[in-house]
């Protein structure tokens, strides 16, 4: 009797990234929306999700900010 695929089977979940990845993946986030135009302190009031939204579609947030 062998070892059944059970025991062999690589590990199918990725690993999960680490506190300093996401500080500084949010940092560079906020940098590109301050570029896009929009005030720095507004932008360090917005929670991550919010950024992340505006940066989905930069042209139209750009848009958005030059009016």
């Amino acid at each position: 009797m062998g070892i059944g695929r059970k025991f062999t089977k690589t590990v199918l979940t990725r690993p999960s990234k680490g506190g300093s990845a996401k500080k500084q993946r949010q940092r560079q986030h906020r940098e590109r929306l301050v570029a896009l135009g929009m005030d720095e302190a507004k932008v360090a009031k917005m929670d991550p999700k919010k950024v992340r939204d505006y940066l989905k579609y930069p042209k139209k947030t750009e848009a958005m900010l030059s009016k």
